[in-house]
């Protein structure tokens, strides 16, 4: 948070509120818009950009990047169809002022404007709390009976020898890069360092990806292969199980030197014009004075229950400031359970299992539930469905069958948790998200009617291979043929 709070002063003014919400990404906007809709006093503090992370460094620039990304790619894509398209110039400058323009078209939603006309305070500053109750921002002390801490996450910097000297980008900077790329080198091969590497390779730079584990390491590696193979297509070169040693610029022609771990002690020196750090996100709470407030945290996540409680029954915390998974969907889901236990009374609880996630490369990779490593550790009976985009008629005519589905359910048919790549898979996993969160059995899946052709098709299809063995078992023929000589 940037502007610096002050200590407490007798004469300072003091607002009084029913709900102090600190952070106005996401998770805070929800909480705020909601409660004062509802009737009750509300403060709203930030000390940055209205939006938070997803806004104006996350979500929608990202998302905007990608979709020129996917217009520069199309000339290589186009020869299966017998098209011939002439290669993508890129004018960086025009693309950033593309990404900009979005977000401005976005943020009057998110703007002191409307928050106001909704009946929100809107403080901008950086708020430090000085009692259980109270916190100060600049020349003010607001106390509350309720404050709902939604201060997000920022990007890790790792502590790779030589990085203090050289420039590098994160997600707070990337997007509003204008120099042409040459070669751009990633350090992260996670969601967002796999988003980005691909549309920037897309968008005519050289691009190296370097991770330490493996691609995706918190995905199915059976979901990951497709889109392993997808980067590899697209030019990216991939580093799987590399560290990196050092950072250093190169002498030679004002670029940067990554040097990696190799065997035995060795090292090996790659060389590019611009460097993204991609290593994950760090809550966001270390100038917040918390222990004045008794509110515990587990490193710099906020320790919270599954009502999003702290330790100060007083406050909750939502979002990435959690800990937890560090999406905008999530904050905002924790900010609907945070409404109904303040406002309502209610104890509403977060329930895991029920939260997606999406990779937004191309093919995009989704999955909402359990993994099936996941499920096998918690049941015995688990059954695993999968089919190939091979098998969907509309991704054969659109040349895209890189893909595939995999169902992970009980015995007894219960949904446990379904993954998804392939083209659309974030919008191919809403069906699969409502079937979790109703409790649902896959023969509802199976028993949909649906247009032809689609690639919604491939999850009836994924579900009614379940069902067929039986279906088509040697009891149901013969009961068939029992009937009809009865007919």
């Amino acid at each position: 948070m940037n502007d610096s709070g002050g200590a407490e002063d007798p004469a300072m003014e003091t607002l009084h509120a029913d709900i102090c919400v600190i952070g106005a990404g996401s998770g805070g906007l929800t909480v705020a818009a909601g409660a004062a809709q509802l009737g009750a006093r509300v403060v709203l503090i930030e000390s940055g950009k209205m939006g938070g992370d997803c806004l104006n460094h996350g979500c929608v620039p990202s998302k905007s990047l990608l979709a020129a990304a996917h217009v520069a790619g199309l000339p290589r894509r186009a020869a299966r169809f017998g098209i011939t398209l002439r290669a993508a110039e890129v004018d960086r400058v025009a693309l950033a002022a593309h990404i900009q323009d979005v977000i401005a078209g976005i943020a009057p939603h998110d703007s002191v404007e409307r928050f106001e006309g909704l009946g929100v305070t809107v403080v901008l500053g950086r708020a430090t709390f000085v009692d259980t109750d109270a916190v100060v921002v600049g020349g003010r002390r607001i106390t509350a009976k309720r404050f709902v801490i939604a201060t997000g996450s920022r990007p890790v910097v790792p502590p790779i020898t030589g990085l203090d000297q050289v420039p590098y980008h994160t997600n707070e900077t990337i997007f509003a890069e204008t120099a042409p790329i040459a070669h751009l080198i990633v350090i992260g091969g996670g969601p967002i360092g796999v988003e980005l590497a691909q549309a920037q390779a897309r968008l005519g730079a050289r691009v190296t990806l370097v991770e330490m584990a493996r691609l995706m390491p918190k995905d199915d590696p059976e979901l990951v292969a497709p889109l392993r193979a997808a980067l590899a297509a697209d030019g990216v070169v991939l580093r799987e199980g590399t560290g990196v040693v050092s950072v250093a610029r190169a002498d030679h022609n004002g670029g940067i030197e990554v040097h990696l771990a190799g065997s035995e002690g060795t090292t090996e020196t790659v060389t590019g014009s611009h460097l993204l750090l991609a290593v994950g996100r760090r809550p966001v709470t270390d100038q917040l004075d918390l222990d004045k407030a008794g509110v515990r945290r587990n490193g710099a996540a906020i320790e919270v229950d599954r009502r999003l409680r702290t330790s100060n029954r007083k406050i909750f915390a939502i979002g990435d400031c959690t800990g937890g998974p560090a999406f905008t969907h999530v904050a905002g889901y924790h900010g609907g359970i945070v409404l109904r236990n303040i406002l309502f009374r209610l104890p509403a609880r977060v329930n895991p299992d029920l939260i997606p996630w999406v990779t937004y490369s191309d093919p995009e990779v989704a999955n909402v539930g359990l993994t099936e490593v996941a499920a096998r550790a918690r049941f015995k009976d688990v059954r695993v469905e999968k089919l190939d985009f091979s098998a969907n008629d509309r991704a054969r005519a659109e040349r895209r069958t890189e893909g595939l589905i995999k169902v992970v359910l009980r015995a007894n048919g219960t949904i446990l948790g379904v993954g998804i790549v392939g083209p659309q898979a974030g919008e191919l996993l809403a069906p699969w998200c409502l079937a979790l969160a109703r409790g649902l059995k896959l023969s509802a899946m199976a028993g949909l009617l649906l247009p032809y052709p689609t690639l919604s098709e491939i999850s009836k299809r994924v579900a009614g291979n379940h069902y067929a063995p039986r279906l088509f078992s040697p009891g149901v023929r013969g009961l068939v043929r029992l009937l009809l000589r009865l007919a």
